[in-house]
Formats: structure tokens, sequence, C-alpha cells
């Protein structure tokens, strides 16, 4: 590209769009990339500040910013599972192609992203999103950019993408409530509607709801009944604190269940407890998640769902983010909970 006085500039290609701002009113492209400039163009060019322009001017080795966003797109999508919008400004836009589970490679993003220049933004990764959602977004910085530089983003993005969406898979769900309270009737059981009411975001089918005494023994066979029938998520609730009448968390390692954490460093849903059988996963729900609006359990359901088994080291990086603040009006997952 080169630059040009703007009343010299009749004929001239432009080689990026242009934003005009109206206080109150607008703010949009007013000259498109590959607008040939008239005469008529020229007063409202100067007064949009406009006193020089860049027109384009094609050199080996040097590719205009669309042309380097394309790639930025490139090396970020997960095939079929992100699309983009229309190149605009040198800013290409991800959008998700299905709903599912948000995955980011945060090493290779860094990567990338410290070679200036060139900037991709996401959303937090390992939250749900719909089909639709605005995932990230790429921009070259300056106008055009070596091709070499380019070169360099995918070797540092290298095969896989920075940006993917697991699809949400069906799943059959057992429910094992546990205390003598509501065992007895003395209490009503609030825990399954609230689980219920979650779950309903997905493609869950409840095979039942067995409510329980204290009995380690009884859970623990409850439990594998359960898994006989075909359920691929357990979700026990009550009993999880360490009183000596909560027995839930021996219940569950009686089953059989390899106890991959007891614990979490989230606020609220500190007791959660993550269990695996044959890679069936089986938690222990803390009380809070009956009656908080977020929980450990909005921020590991959408994980499970997706497929993922998670780790000890995986529920330990929610330390940071994993205080809720308890707002008056939630605005989760658009807030800082879990990220």
């Amino acid at each position: 590209m080169k630059l040009v006085k703007t009343e010299e500039a009749v004929g001239h290609v432009l080689c990026h769009d242009m934003t005009q701002i109206i206080p109150g009113v607008s703010k949009d492209a007013r000259f498109r990339k590959g607008h040939i400039v008239t005469q008529e163009d020229i007063p409202v060019l100067l007064s949009m500040g406009k006193k020089n322009l860049y027109v384009w001017e094609k050199r080996p080795g040097i590719l205009h910013e669309d042309e380097a966003a394309e790639i930025l797109f490139e090396i970020c999508h997960g095939a079929n599972t992100c699309k983009k919008a229309p190149p605009k400004e040198g800013k290409i836009e991800l959008l998700a192609a299905c709903d599912g589970l948000l995955k980011i490679n945060r090493e290779k993003l860094l990567a990338v992203n410290s070679l200036t220049e060139m900037m991709i933004a996401t959303r937090a990764g390992d939250f749900a999103v719909k089909k639709g959602d605005l995932l990230a977004a790429t921009r070259i910085i300056p106008l055009v950019i070596d091709e070499e530089k380019m070169a360099a983003a995918r070797a540092a993005a290298g095969p896989e993408p920075i940006v993917s969406v697991i699809p949400f898979g069906r799943k059959k769900v057992g429910i094992v409530t546990t205390g003598s309270e509501v065992f007895s009737g003395r209490i009503q059981d609030a825990f399954g509607p609230a689980i219920r009411k979650k779950l309903a975001r997905y493609d869950v089918e409840v095979l039942g709801q067995s409510i329980l005494d204290d009995q380690a023994d009884a859970i623990a066979a409850e439990i594998n009944a359960y898994l006989e029938k075909g359920a691929d998520m357990i979700l026990c609730t009550g009993g999880m604190s360490v009183d000596p009448d909560d027995t839930t968390p021996t219940a569950i390692q009686k089953s059989g269940a390899e106890i991959i954490s007891y614990g979490a460093p989230v606020l609220p849903g500190a007791m959660f407890l993550l269990a695996y059988q044959d890679d069936i996963p089986i938690m222990g729900l803390p009380g809070c998640v009956m009656y908080a609006k977020q929980t450990v359990f909005d921020l590991v359901l959408p994980r499970v769902m997706a497929g993922e088994k998670l780790t000890r080291a995986d529920l330990a990086q929610y330390g940071e983010g994993g205080l809720c603040l308890n707002c008056p009006e939630c605005t989760f997952p658009n807030c800082g909970f879990g990220k």
C-alpha cells in the first residue's frame, strides 16, 4: 500500500474499511475495502478527518489485513464446530456451529498473541455455548503484515485448533438422595427439583430418584443398581459433610468407584465429591446445590455432558475464580465465577 493525499486519491482503491462515527447515530464503515475513490467522496473523507489515505499497492511477501485475518481464522477454528462471520476491518469473528462445551487451547492462544501485530480474543473456555454464540474474534493490528509473520503464527498454533466446541451427548442419569430426615418424611426433598431444573438444559433422561436412609451399604447398592440400568452419570445428594451420620462419601467408595477428589476450591460447593466407576462419573453434591443460584455443579456439569473425564488438577484450577460473589442480580456465566 502507499500513502496519498486525500485530494489526490481519485481513482485509487482503498485497502481497508473506513469507519465513520456519527455520535448517537451510527458507527460503521462508510467506505469498504476495494472501493474506488470518486471526486464526490473527497468532502466526505475530509469530514471524517482523513487528510491522507492508504491505497492498495500489492507487493510480494505482504498480506492485506483481511488475507491475514483469514489465516488466523484457519488456525483458530475447530472443523464443523465453528463458523465465521465475513471479514470486516481486518477482523473475523468465530461463531459456534453447534451447542456444546467451548474449549480453548490456552497455551497456543498465548503463543500466537505473543507474536505481536495480530490478536485472538476469546470468551472463557470450559463453559456451555449455544449454536450461533460468539466465541472469538481475530484481528490484524496493522493494515498489512509480512507473510513470514503469519507463517510463524501457523507454526505456533500447530495442527490442532485453538478454539473448538465439543457437542453435548445424551446421558442417562440416576439420582440417589440420602438423609434420614428426607427418608422418614420429616422434611420434603428439595434436591430433586433443583437438580432436574439444571439437567433440563441438556439432553438427559432421568432414570429415577431413590431416597435412602444414611446407610452406606444401601447407598452403594443403589448406585450400582443404577449403573446396571445403564446410567451414564450418578448424582448423590445429601450426606456430604463430615458429620458422623453423613455416609455418602463412604458409600460412593464402597460402590467400587475411584474417588478423584473430595473437596473443591469453589464456594458455594467446597464439599463436592467426584468419583468414577468404569469411566462413569459419580458426583456427591453438597447442600448448596439446593438453594444457591450457581455452585460447583454448574461448572462441572457441562464438562461432564461433553464427555470430559475430569482430574483432580482440573478441579484444583477452579481456585482462581471459584468464589461466587452472590450478586443481587446473577449474570452467570457472564461474570468471573469459575473463570
